[in-house]
């Protein structure tokens, strides 16, 4: 290591290189930049939308535009929402809009759970430990596949992971910068990706629901109307991310310096005895509740199976299983505490919870407006008229099947370069695309899993992401001269790779018809 230090201190870089990474952040990548911070913040967006909802209707319902639902034979006109009857309603809906959004109860519930396991310290050493044990053979896809299943903890797994994968690769005598840009695209690009039940699937779902529970079916989608898709993506990212590092960013590394400071870990960190002590607790608490849980559901007669016919799907099971991740976090999270220390009292418990409450306030007034824009769309019935206007044009046209998937993904991935909310832009599309897929015969399921996939891929590339500046941080602590255009470019192959891969699944699931979730196909049953 002591070698290490030497070579990198006495290849500083030079004048010239540190010229050429300052210049790389020009062209297309800094427009971007530009232009991601010229947009106002998302509530704002959703404000202005509502206005032009609301001028639309107006003129929409003058000129008498209507469209006929091709399955009742029903003739759908737009509602004027400039008088004083929808003003009345307005006034009088606004808050019942907001209470019972569907998203917003799922998603406050789901991460008081999550804010106890993470704030004692468990989704932290969790991960940190499945990290540093496996053997370097198989250390990159394991670091991509646990980037991707960080987002269980909300955003947990962008900031533990890039700093644990930069340490691996460091006593791998890589370069610590090669990690970080791995372990923050794992993080980043497979973000949707997971082999469980995390906040993205409670979030967009509930958003979903409220959507198709004004349709005429009133069809529901679960939290896990993609897992099984989701399973199989987050395998795939870990093969193809490993052979993107090893492809890509390795080689280019090579030539930037880094320093390594003294007090950085040479070795695998350990665990400590109450780490020790507190993972076995939460383990056999985990256990005790699985069992709990399986008993409740798997046999025959089960409470948690639906009472009538017996069957999962759909079932108490399933709509209750927001309650049921929550003391799946909760209680492993109390047990871990308790052990190493983090929670003294059972009032602990209610700050962790409390705090994270803290960190949706942003959310919770963003979700405000979206409601009311939902609810201003759905009145004004221009979402169902552009609905079956947009799949007549698109069966005109021939643009179906793969060809309109990739196109949509496309656009969503586009856009989420410059508008980083991915609630704020599923509330944008799921209105249109929901119900405008759903006329083609596409399950809404179907429509949320492509949009999924778009929101996340270009996630490792904007600069406006919410986490980017904490990896300038992380990588000029080892590099100072390294601009934004180097990063992003280290970071374009993740995007563009990754998302064709997502596109390659998609189709060979479309083909084959698999079912992509519990209960849910690709298709309206």
């Amino acid at each position: 290591m002591e070698e290490k230090k030497e070579n990198a201190s006495s290849r500083q870089t030079p004048e010239n290189e540190s010229k050429s990474i300052e210049t790389s952040s020009s062209g297309f990548i800094r427009w971007i930049e530009v232009m991601g911070n010229k947009l106002p913040h998302p509530f704002w967006i959703f404000v202005w939308i509502c206005i032009f909802i609301i001028v639309l209707s107006g003129i929409t319902s003058f000129l008498g535009v209507s469209a006929t639902d091709p399955s009742t034979g029903r003739v759908v006109e737009a509602q004027n929402l400039i008088s004083g009857e929808a003003l009345r309603r307005f006034v009088e809906e606004m808050v019942t809009n907001f209470a019972h959004f569907a998203p917003f109860g799922l998603v406050l519930v789901m991460l008081m759970g999550v804010s106890v396991a993470e704030r004692s310290g468990l989704l932290a050493v969790a991960m940190r430990t499945v990290a540093f044990s496996v053997p370097n053979k198989i250390v990159l896809p394991v670091i991509f596949i646990i980037g991707a299943c960080g987002n269980i903890g909300s955003d947990a797994g962008v900031v533990i992971v890039p700093p644990i994968a930069a340490l691996i690769f460091a006593q791998m005598g890589l370069n610590p910068i090669a990690g970080l840009i791995a372990g923050y695209a794992g993080a980043t690009a497979g973000f949707t990706a997971n082999f469980f039940i995390a906040g993205t699937d409670v979030l967009l779902a509930g958003i979903s629901t409220s959507i198709t529970e004004q349709m005429a079916e009133g069809m529901e989608v679960s939290a896990t109307a993609n897992w099984y898709f989701m399973i199989v993506s987050t395998i795939l990212l870990g093969i193809v991310g490993a052979f993107v590092v090893s492809r890509f960013t390795i080689p280019r590394c090579k030539k930037f310096d880094y320093y390594i400071s003294d007090d950085t870990p040479t070795e695998r960190a350990s665990l400590t005895p109450e780490e020790r002590k507190g993972l076995k607790r939460a383990g056999i608490a985990l256990f005790f509740y699985v069992v709990l849980i399986l008993i409740l559901v798997v046999p025959s007669g089960a409470p948690l199976r639906d009472p009538e016919t017996g069957g999962l799907v759909p079932s108490p099971f399933l709509r209750g299983l927001i309650p049921i991740l929550f003391f799946f976090f909760a209680i492993p999270g109390y047990f871990f505490g308790k052990a190493t220390g983090t929670i003294k009292r059972s009032n602990d418990v209610l700050k962790f919870m409390e705090h994270g409450m803290k960190e949706l306030s942003g959310y919770i007034v963003l979700m405000l407006i979206v409601a009311q824009f939902i609810n201003l769309f759905n009145w004004s019935q221009l979402d169902t008229i552009l609905a079956i206007s947009g799949a007549e044009f698109l069966q005109a046209t021939g643009l179906v099947g793969p060809l309109m998937f990739t196109v949509y993904m496309v656009i969503v991935a586009g856009i989420n370069i410059f508008m980083g909310s991915g609630s704020a832009k599923w509330a944008i599309f799921a209105p249109i695309f929901i119900p405008m897929l759903a006329q083609l015969g596409y399950s809404p399921a179907f429509v949320q899993l492509m949009y999924r996939v778009g929101d996340s891929i270009t996630n490792c590339i904007s600069p406006i992401y919410p986490y980017f500046p904490l990896l300038l941080g992380w990588i000029h602590k080892y590099n100072k001269n390294l601009g934004i255009g180097t990063i992003i470019s280290l970071l374009i192959p993740y995007a563009i790779i990754l998302f064709v891969m997502w596109v390659i699944l998609l189709f060979v699931w479309y083909g084959l018809n698999l079912p992509i979730g519990v209960g849910e196909g690709i298709y309206i049953q």
